[in-house]
């Protein structure tokens, strides 16, 4: 009997070991995304801190972001399942399921979701405010010369004002990313460096195609292409 008492005792303990799987959550694409997004928002806002010299980095950077977000935007319809918009949309009904511990899935939660939607917007805004402005010394955008000197100052000044919008954003997106690790048991970041995640149920995420891959790349090409002055309008 105690021999038989153990073994039932151990079964539902075995039976949740063997239902966690690894699934792919994050294809390659998003992965480098991500953390090329990383990289030239830190370099653009250190290079803008610093001024002087650095503008022409920080320039650099602006046009780099814009052309992340462009891809990012075009593989948001052709990507893998979790990059696509149509899977992580946040709903109302989404957000009362996440809000009272209900809501199952892979990818950005509905939280996450409006994360990302706020940064993807904010950052195509302060990316393209920075193509018209000037530092008021030497640096001008590559398309300053479009405007009127006014319409120029003016976003410039919208520029400066949404870097302050920016940094609070992203300090609540890394406030999250924390609140998950340390209160939830839920490393965010791992995933997003490998790829896989342990889950308890789900699939593995289709891949986008290289059909798909190749078009994004392209629109990002073009983008940076237009937002540089390379090619005129």
């Amino acid at each position: 009997m105690n021999q038989r008492a153990t073994y039932e005792e151990l079964q539902p303990a075995a039976a949740a070991v063997q239902t966690r799987r690894r699934i792919l959550v994050w294809d390659l694409p998003t992965r480098v995304f991500h953390w090329s997004l990383v990289l030239a928002v830190t370099v653009a806002i250190v290079s803008g801190e610093i001024g002087g010299d650095w503008m022409e980095v920080h320039g650099k950077a602006g046009l780099a972001i814009l052309g992340l977000v462009a891809f990012r935007l075009a593989w948001g319809f052709a990507g893998s399942t979790h990059a696509r918009f149509l899977n992580f949309l946040p709903t109302a009904a989404s957000l009362r399921a996440y809000l009272r511990g209900r809501w199952k899935g892979q990818g950005h939660n509905p939280l996450g979701a409006l994360s990302v939607f706020a940064l993807l917007g904010l950052l195509a805004v302060q990316a393209t405010t920075g193509l018209f402005g000037n530092d008021e010394i030497s640096f001008t955008g590559p398309l300053f010369a479009l405007v009127e000197e006014g319409l120029a100052n003016r976003l410039t000044g919208l520029h400066k004002q949404l870097a302050y919008v920016l940094l609070a954003v992203l300090a609540l997106h890394i406030l999250a990313i924390l609140v998950y690790l340390f209160l939830k048991k839920d490393n965010l970041v791992k995933p997003m460096v490998t790829g896989w995640k342990e889950v308890r149920a789900g699939t593995s995420a289709a891949k986008g195609s290289w059909t798909a891959l190749l078009l994004s790349l392209a629109f990002a090409a073009a983008v940076v292409a237009f937002a540089s002055g390379a090619v005129r309008w």
